[in-house]
């Protein structure tokens, strides 16, 4: 009996689903371990990446806890020259801790007389390109200022006059170095307008702004603020601080 449009419609539906149940069944006789090994990798690959950020989150807040002791033993008084804490964070820590953590290794040397050591961290920091240019801007600064002595005042003003611009972090201790840097080579007029910038500037550190009001005055700029008592002015040599 000849099957109706409407039973043959039926029948190769039938026909087709069959079809498509034997072609998986073939791939799964030809195929099936793979995809197995493939899923159970893909599974193991999605654990291990939720294993690796949890683990992540516990180191960070583990490494953050051991900063925040660091600096408040740092600020009392108990670490005096090296910490093991700190060499660890150095070592451990992430960016951010890592790059702290040498930072305050640097400034502790250098506390302790260690420039030379102080120094080579700093360059370290100041010149590792990976690093955020906050960390590297506050590194070439210290160095610059430990090095301050040695350096010819063309150097100063290559490192730095690039920091010596009002509204940048580092203008108050940047400025002052690049200020006298153009002092020393006779450029006063180009270190005039950085002394009274420092010196109007809120902004500085109190001791620079009244430093720089002194060496002003004494261009003969008028700075609209008051002259300091010189006996309670700080020393001309803390420039480089």
């Amino acid at each position: 009996m000849a099957l109706t449009p409407k039973d043959s419609d039926v029948f190769l539906r039938e026909v087709d689903e069959e079809l498509r149940r034997d072609q998986l069944r073939g791939l799964y006789v030809r195929y099936g371990k793979l995809i197995i090994a493939a899923v159970i990798l893909f599974l193991a690959a999605v654990a291990a990446y939720l294993w690796w950020q949890t683990h992540q989150r516990s180191t960070d807040e583990k490494h953050a806890e051991e900063f925040t002791a660091v600096l408040h033993d740092v600020a009392v008084g108990k670490v005096q020259g090296t910490d093991p804490r700190i060499t660890r964070l150095a070592e451990e820590g992430n960016e951010s801790y890592r790059t702290g953590a040498l930072l305050l290794k640097a400034g502790l040397a250098a506390q302790a007389g260690k420039d030379a050591e102080a120094i080579t961290i700093y360059r370290q920091v100041a010149g590792d390109d990976s690093l955020p240019q906050a960390f590297r801007d506050a590194a070439l600064v210290r160095q610059t200022a430990l090095e301050y002595d040695k350096l010819q005042p063309a150097a100063v003003v290559d490192r730095l006059k690039g920091l010596a611009v009002k509204g940048n972090p580092w203008f108050g201790s940047a400025g002052e170095m690049v200020g006298v840097a153009y002092m020393r080579q006779g450029k006063t007029q180009l270190a005039s307008p950085i002394f009274e910038a420092l010196a109007k500037d809120e902004k500085v550190p109190g001791s620079i702004r009244q430093r720089a009001n002194e060496v002003a005055l004494s261009l003969g700029i008028d700075t609209g603020l008051q002259a300091p008592d010189s006996g309670n002015a700080a020393p001309a040599e803390e420039a480089s601080q």
